[in-house]
């Protein structure tokens, strides 16, 4: 297993875990998130969540708001300092409401090893909530 794969699984578990010390380690300071890639309502611009700072906003205003979070990988392929892991979230919000969306997430590291970037891939209209 490459260094982007294990890292790729950390950050899973960490978020399922509602880690946020942990989560917020795996990624290097100067680290970009793009959840999801492109314009969204975490991110008007499209430019990703940059540095420490704005990866713990995005953590404290998106991960921590969900009751629970499930990934389901179905493929991962790695290549170089990359890896590109395919499936699906189960996410559990508060209130019993449930939506699942499929997800292509690409995970990158940088020499020391953290998590330099992690782009997740999914469509913002086909995620729809639905009591659980």
């Amino acid at each position: 297993m490459g260094r982007a794969l294990e890292m790729s699984k950390k950050s899973m578990a960490m978020a399922e875990a509602k880690d946020r010390d942990g989560w917020l380690g795996l990624f290097a300071d100067d680290a970009v998130v793009e959840d999801p890639v492109g314009p969204s309502l975490f991110d008007p611009d499209g430019k990703g969540q940059r540095g420490k700072e704005a990866l713990t906003a995005f953590y404290d205003n998106v991960i921590s708001q969900s009751e629970s979070l499930k990934f389901t990988i179905r493929q991962s392929i790695e290549c170089g300092d990359e890896v590109a892991n395919i499936g699906e979230i189960r996410i559990t919000l508060p209130g019993n409401q449930v939506g699942i969306v499929q997800i292509a997430n690409i995970y990158k590291v940088n020499a020391e090893g953290k998590l330099a970037s992690l782009r997740s891939f999914w469509e913002q209209d086909k995620l729809e909530f639905t009591p659980g």
